[in-house]
This record gives structure tokens, sequence and C-alpha cells, in this order.
């Protein structure tokens, strides 16, 4: 058995669970993201990038990539000869993004491959960086996916997981949780007709680990040089690491 939120479903359920549930956001899921975070998402994920340290040329990894901001990100700072590949199991995800993708000035250096993530069809030691955002909790084993993103990239690659967490001052966490599953809930409902899929976000962060356990967990991969970096008190945190060997 496994977790959806805070239901448990088989473990053989849940991939078609996750799919269905970003089938039924993806043409709102930016605008939703937007409303829901106040904007504050696309400064999240610009640090996030940033940290990264890409240089011109590289070969970027974007796991659970869906709509594409991180690979957009990206994609600016390799420039035109670099490489971007937005890996994601939802075909909706990626084609909503598409639009935003093409119109961007490195957007024709971006590739789309649909695929698990649990098992990335791509070769060993083949991007310079690999990055999720927002995405890796959603896996029903996500150390798989991180032991995957450590198998393609090259021997002294960088690795980065954007991922929500809890403030860490107790008054904001608070009123975060009220916002987070009473209020998100009902946004989603009104805007995306969508309750269940903004009752699930909330209840998959309150399951991931926090970021020592995370940063842990990377370690016990193989990662070396891990750290973390917490946003907005907390509510996103980004963690950074290496493969070494």
């Amino acid at each position: 058995m496994t977790h959806f939120g805070f239901l448990t479903i088989p473990e053989r359920d849940k991939e078609e669970w996750v799919r269905r549930h970003f089938s039924s956001v993806a043409r709102k899921y930016d605008a939703m993201n937007t409303l829901l975070s106040l904007g504050i998402h696309y400064q999240w994920k610009r640090i996030a990038v940033g940290m990264m340290g890409l240089r011109e040329g590289d070969r970027v990894l974007d796991v659970c990539g869906g709509t594409g901001d991180l690979s957009r990100m990206a994609a600016e700072r390799v420039g035109p000869s670099g490489g971007i590949v937005l890996y994601d199991i939802n075909w909706e995800m990626m084609d909503a993004g598409r639009p935003k993708t093409y119109a961007s000035p490195h957007g024709g250096i971006v590739s789309w491959v649909q695929g698990d993530a649990e098992s990335i069809a791509l070769p060993d030691d083949s991007f310079d960086a690999a990055m999720v955002g927002f995405g890796i909790r959603n896996l029903t084993h996500f150390e798989n996916g991180f032991r995957e993103m450590h198998r393609v990239l090259r021997p002294g690659g960088t690795f980065m997981c954007l991922e929500f967490s809890e403030p860490v001052t107790p008054w904001f966490r608070s009123l975060y949780d009220f916002y987070s599953f009473h209020v998100m809930p009902l946004l989603g409902r009104v805007f995306a007709n969508c309750r269940p899929a903004y009752t699930y976000l909330p209840e998959s962060i309150r399951l991931f680990p926090d970021p020592d356990r995370l940063r842990g967990i990377l370690e016990g991969i193989g990662f070396s040089g891990v750290r973390y970096r917490r946003l907005t008190d907390g509510i996103a945190v980004v963690h950074l690491g290496r493969k070494t060997g």
C-alpha cells in the first residue's frame, strides 16, 4: 500500500491516480500556481535554477518537468549550445506548457520525453545537471526517482531538488496550515473546478520528508556535498548535491 495524500491506496494504482490528477488540472496548472502562491513560485524556481551554477553548453534533465518553467529558466542559462530534456509521465501537462516554451528565447533547445521518473529511459552519465521541481513527492517510490537522476548524471554533475516543506516559524506554520487545508481547496473548486486536486496538494506536502531527513536520503543514494536552503521561511526548500566517481 502507499499514500495519495492522506488516502491509502494500492501501490499499483498510484501512477494512474497521479496521472488523472494532473490531467484534470493541466490547462489551469500554471494560473493556479500563480494564484495560490501569489506569484512567488516563479521567484523560488529562479533562485533554485540559479543555485545550480549552469554553464553555456550544459545538458540538463528536468524530471517531472510538467509545463516547463524550470526548463525554460535553465535554457536561458545554457544557451543555444546547450540542451534541455523535459521528462514527465503526463503528456497533457507537457502539452499545456509547449506554447510558452516555443515562445521563449531558447525554447528550441527543449525536447520533451514522456516517461516514468522511477525508470528513466535515458543513458547513464549523459547529463551535466538533473533537476526536479515540485514533482518528486508524487512518485510511488520517490527514492527510485532520485536514484535514476543520480544514474543519468555524469561524474561531477549537479543535482537539484526544489520541493515544498513546512514553515519553521510556529505562527506562520499555523497560518500556512489554515491556508493550505481550507483556502486552497476552496480556490481550487472556484477557479479550477477541482477541489480534490487542491486537497491532495497540502496532504502530499505533509507526508514528504523534512529537509534534514531528505538530505540523509540523498546522501544514502550517493550524492555528495548535499546542502539545502529554505525559501520563504521553509514553504519551499532547495536541495543541491553532486555525483562523484
